[in-house]
């Protein structure tokens, strides 16, 4: 009767152990999953938006004035 608890006993921690390692690999997968679709989006983002464009002149072609709305550069 011992034998037979003990062989019950040691199947079912087994089975828990079996329970708990495909549970964690799963959610291994799913996380990497997420954060791999976030970062391709991230990336693709970043790819769309546009790169300011530096506009270089002379001091004497440059000419500030202001409108009583805001100031205007013409460069």
């Amino acid at each position: 009767m011992q034998n037979i608890r003990t062989f019950f006993l040691a199947i079912t921690g087994f089975a828990v152990l079996a329970t708990v390692v495909v549970l964690t690999a799963s959610l291994t997968l799913a996380v990497g999953a997420i954060l791999s679709v976030a970062l391709l989006g991230r990336a693709m983002s970043m790819k769309l938006k546009p790169v300011p464009v530096r506009a270089k002149t002379r001091q004497d072609d440059m000419r500030v004035w202001n409108d009583g709305r805001g100031t205007i550069i013409d460069l």
